[in-house]
């Protein structure tokens, strides 16, 4: 087969298919595609503008929500409108410089996500085993530092991938049977040898995905070891609660994201379909349901956001702003 090797003129163009063999229930499937994008754009604006404005959550917990809820309104931005247009519109073409940078920005914003739930766990595990020290040990200047290091850390862990995807020659079969241009999905169309971004793939998610859970694993196995030496059953209680929220993220978190890493390398059992779908659903539940647990389980956040609503509310029926 005649290859392209992205020189000169002849930048190719892909084909993204959507999802193989569910075509004619494309419309249906963008229901709650479209109200699940919608929702988590809602909802992380909301986290991250009360958290911006209120003065009183000027604290490193609640700037570590708002960097988990700018990570959290990027990653499906990255990926849903594309999907969108072509359930709605059949817009499956997509340029080179489109697909390389979805390919890019994807993962880029995932390790994002991931290096701020790490720096979530260790922000709990010096509250509950060194509440004295706290706020000199995590002042908000070193919160923003140690998000800067999560957006560093990520570019520079993804950019190796993207030079090794760029570099790829490719046959006259440019379809994706895929919603978004997904590394391995692209990768997978290359008429060249593919194991180096195959075995890369593989080390940057066991490195990256290992080296975070690692550091949460130590920092609650931490925070397990200080709450059973409180003699206070309150206190027990009052320790515990304050990591309820970074627990389910979490749980949201990796467990989804570890299975689609390893489906695409080892599931070849599984459907197309429904790897597609769920490939999807794995970034857009979360980034929806993120800002909700958060809003429900932390008390000074939870009570700007209902203050917040109430206000929008009184200001909707009388037309005048309430301070």
């Amino acid at each position: 087969m005649e290859t392209s090797n992205f020189t000169g003129y002849d930048l190719p163009t892909f084909i993204l298919m959507g999802i193989p063999g569910l075509g004619d229930a494309h419309i249906w499937i963008s229901i709650p595609f479209a109200a699940f994008y919608m929702t988590a754009l809602l909802a992380n604006f909301t986290v991250l503008s009360i958290v911006a404005k209120e003065q009183r959550l000027h604290k490193p917990m609640y700037l570590l929500i708002g960097m988990l809820a700018v990570s959290d309104m990027i990653i499906p931005t990255t990926i849903i409108p594309r999907a969108l247009g072509i359930f709605w519109f059949n817009l499956k073409s997509i340029t080179l410089a489109a697909c390389l940078a979805q390919a890019f920005f994807l993962p880029v914003s995932a390790t994002m996500h991931s290096g701020v739930l790490m720096t979530m766990a260790v922000d709990r595990c010096v509250a509950i085993c060194n509440p004295l020290r706290y706020t000199s040990i995590l002042t908000n200047a070193r919160v923003a530092k140690l998000g800067l290091v999560c957006v560093v850390r990520a570019v520079l862990y993804i950019v190796p991938l993207s030079v090794l995807l760029s570099r790829m020659p490719f046959c006259d079969n440019r379809i994706i049977p895929h919603t978004y241009c997904e590394t391995m999905a692209v990768s997978m169309l290359s008429c060249g040898d593919i194991t180096g971004c195959r075995m890369y793939g593989l080390v940057l998610a066991c490195v990256s995905t290992g080296f975070d859970m690692t550091v949460i694993a130590i920092s609650y196995v931490l925070i397990t070891r200080a709450v059973l030496r409180m003699s206070s059953k309150t206190a027990h209680q009052k320790a515990l609660s304050t990591c309820t929220a970074h627990i389910l993220v979490i749980l949201m978190a990796y467990p989804p994201g570890l299975f689609s890493i390893l489906a695409y390398r080892f599931g070849e059992g599984i459907a197309p379909s429904v790897h597609i779908i769920l490939s999807n659903l794995i970034y857009l539940l979360p980034s929806m349901l993120n800002p909700i647990v958060y809003g429900i389980k932390t008390k000074e956040l939870r009570e700007e956001v209902v203050a917040f609503i109430c206000r929008r509310f009184l200001t909707g029926i009388t037309g005048y702003k309430t301070t």
